[in-house]
């Protein structure tokens, strides 16, 4: 009984969903290409990472057994470091503004 797994057989045997997603064609779902829904895209996730975070915090505080505090604490760092990015690139957008203000025409 030969074990190994080759590449042919691991999209079929292990993966039966890759194979079916890798022959069809691709989605027809609308993506937005430019910067403004990229941009809103992000904030969107960092507002749902953080009102995620809220909610285990409430959890938390009410002693639910089924949430851990670590969980918690990971939910919080992950919100914190997706604004802190946030705020990263608002800071540079607003100084390439103040930049491209100051240029003389």
């Amino acid at each position: 009984m030969d074990l190994r797994l080759s590449p042919s057989t691991l999209t079929t045997s292990v993966r039966p969903a890759l194979t079916s997603r890798l022959t069809s064609s691709p989605p027809t779902s609308h993506v937005d290409a430019d910067f403004s829904g990229a941009l809103k895209n992000a904030l969107t996730a960092v507002s749902a990472s953080q009102n995620n975070a809220t909610r285990l915090q409430q959890e938390v505080q009410m002693e639910n057994p089924q949430v851990s505090l670590e969980e918690t604490m990971v939910s919080m760092q992950k919100a914190q470091i997706g604004f802190q990015a946030a705020l990263h690139v608002r800071n540079r957008m607003v100084q390439a503004y103040t930049d491209i203000m100051n240029m003389q025409v």
